[in-house]
C-alpha cells in the first residue's frame, strides 16, 4: 500500500502504482514494513517534580521516540493548566516536540489524603464548589480517588453530570463497584475497587469473621462481599458485563503490578533507567517499599496474576480497556513501559490485535475523536509509527520501530536514535 500524507493529514491511501504519487513528493520506501497508528498512553503523569528539569526534557522526547504519540494526563492542578496550553500549541508548532495531550484531570481525595497537596472535600456542598472549581479552571475531567466518603463521591457524580464534565479514576474505598459504574464513572484505573484482593485470604475471612461480621453491621461488609464477588468467575463476569453495558472503561495498568512483584536488583538492572534523571540512584525507588520486602513478594506475584485473570475475565465480559503505565511511578518509564504495557495485555490472555487497539483505536473512542485518530485512513490526522515487523505475529514488534510521524512530522530511525541519546546525556547529568 502506499499513504499519502499532505501537512499533517493522510490524504490518500491506495495499492502501490495504482495511487498517484505527486511529482514533489518526499517518498519513503517502506517496503516490508508495517504501518499501525501512534500509540497513546492514558495514564501519566507529568507534573511529578523528581528532578529540576520541566518534564517536556526528559519525558517527552521518549515518549515520541518510542511512538507514543499522545498522552492522558492524570493529575494536573489548576494552576498549571497555562502550561499545559502551551504543550499543546508546542505540538501543532513544533511537531515532534511533545505528544498529544487528549485529556487532563485533576485529583480530588478525601480526608485522609492520599498524597500531599491532593485537593480534598468532605462535604457534598465541597465537593459541588470543587467540580465547579475545575471545570473553570479548563481541567477536563474530575480524577476521584481513594478516600473519598459516599456523600463527596456520589455529589462529585452528580454535579459532573450537571456541569457536564467527566469523571474517571479510582474507585473509593466506600463505594461499590456497581455503584461507581452506575453513577457514571467513565474509566476505572489500576482495577481499584477490592478487585485486586487476595481471594484466599478473603476466603479465610469470610469463614471466620464475615457470619460476626454480618451480625454487627461492619461497615467494611459491603466491601468484603463484593470482593468475595469478584472471586468467583460467573459472578464477576455478571459484575463486568454490567459495566459494558454502562459502558465504564478499564485501564489496569499491568505494568505495575509487574513492577510491584520485580524484586528490585532486577528493576535496577535495567538498561533504560539510563534515560532517566536519578534513574540509577539508590534512592530512586525508595519508596517502593514492597520490592525491597522478601516476606511479601510471593503475595505480590500472586497478586499480578490474580489481576492477570480478572483482566480476562473482564475481555470475556465485553469490557473495554485503554493501555495506560502511570508515569511518574518509579520503574514506569515514559515510552518504553507502554510497549511493556501492550506485551502484558497479550500474556493476561489478548491476542495482539486486542493488545494493540488497547492503545489506538480505544482511546479515540473513549474521547470521541475516532474520527480523526487512531485509525489510518483517508482525513485523519497524521500520527502514524513505521514499523519493521508485524505486531499482530508478536506484540512485541511494536518496539521495532523505523520511524515515527506526529502529528505529519515525520522522525526518521536515525532522528529518533539522536533524540535517545540526548535524553540519556541529559539524565547523566541531572
Amino acid at each position: 500500500m502506499t499513504v499519502l500524507i499532505s501537512g499533517n493529514k493522510i490524504t490518500g491511501i491506495g495499492k502501490t502504482g495504482e495511487l498517484k504519487v505527486p511529482d514533489h513528493a518526499i517518498v519513503v520506501d517502506a517496503s516490508g514494513k508495517f504501518l499501525i497508528p501512534g500509540l497513546w498512553d492514558m495514564h501519566v503523569h507529568v507534573f511529578h517534580y523528581r528532578h529540576p528539569n520541566p518534564p517536556d526534557t526528559y519525558d517527552f522526547p521518549l515518549f515520541i521516540a518510542n511512538g507514543v504519540t499522545g498522552v492522558r494526563e492524570m493529575w494536573t492542578k489548576g494552576e498549571k493548566m497555562n502550561q499545559i496550553k502551551i504543550w499543546r500549541r508546542q505540538f501543532y508548532d513544533q511537531p515532534g516536540t511533545v505528544p498529544r495531550f487528549v485529556a487532563v484531570g485533576t485529583l480530588v481525595d478525601g480526608l485522609p489524603n492520599t498524597w500531599p497537596n491532593c485537593d480534598t472535600v468532605s462535604t457534598a456542598e465541597e465537593a459541588r464548589m470543587m467540580v465547579d472549581k475545575i471545570k473553570a479552571s479548563g481541567v477536563d475531567f474530575v480524577k476521584v480517588y481513594d478516600n473519598l466518603n459516599r456523600e463527596s463521591y456520589f455529589a462529585i457524580a452528580d454535579e459532573a453530570k450537571k456541569q457536564h464534565i467527566p469523571f474517571a479514576g479510582h474507585i473509593p474505598f466506600s463505594i461499590l463497584l456497581k455503584e461507581a459504574s452506575d453513577a457514571g464513572q467513565r474509566s476505572v484505573e489500576h482495577l481499584t475497587g477490592g478487585s485486586t484482593e487476595d481471594c484466599g485470604i478473603l476466603e479465610i475471612l469470610a469463614k471466620t469473621d464475615l457470619p460476626e461480621a454480618k451480625a454487627s453491621g461492619s461497615p467494611d461488609l459491603p466491601y468484603i462481599e463484593q470482593v468475595m464477588a469478584v472471586c468467583d468467575e460467573k459472578k464477576a463476569i455478571t459484575l463486568f458485563q454490567h459495566f459494558a453495558e454502562n459502558d465504564t472503561w478499564e485501564v489496569p495498568t499491568l505494568v505495575i503490578k509487574k513492577t510491584m512483584s520485580t524484586d528490585s536488583a532486577t528493576l535496577n538492572h535495567d538498561e533504560r533507567l539510563k534515560y532517566i534523571p536519578g534513574g540509577r540512584d539508590s534512592d530512586y525507588g525508595a519508596y517502593w517499599w514492597f520490592t525491597q520486602s522478601p516476606g511479601i513478594m510471593d503475595t505480590l506475584v500472586k497478586q499480578k496474576l490474580r489481576c492477570f485473570e480478572l483482566v480476562r475475565w473482564m475481555n470475556k465480559a465485553g469490557m473495554k480497556f485503554m493501555a495506560g503505565t502511570d508515569v511518574s511511578i518509579p520503574y514506569s518509564l515514559p515510552g518504553f513501559s507502554l510497549h511493556d504495557e501492550l506485551g502484558l495485555f497479550v500474556e493476561a490472555g489478548f491476542t495482539p490485535f486486542e493488545a494493540l487497539k488497547t492503545a489506538t483505536i480505544n482511546p479515540t473512542i473513549f474521547m470521541g475523536m475516532s474520527d480523526s485518530l487512531g485509525t489510518i485512513q483517508k482525513g485523519n490526522n497524521a500520527d502514524l509509527i513505521l514499523l519493521n515487523a508485524n505486531p499482530l505475529e508478536n506484540i512485541h514488534n511494536t518496539k521495532s520501530i523505523y520511524a515515527v510521524i506526529v502529528n505529519g512530522k515525520y522522525l526518521s530511525r536515525e532522528v529518533l536514535d539522536k533524540m535517545l541519546s540526548d535524553a540519556a546525556d541529559l539524565a547523566k547529568r541531572n
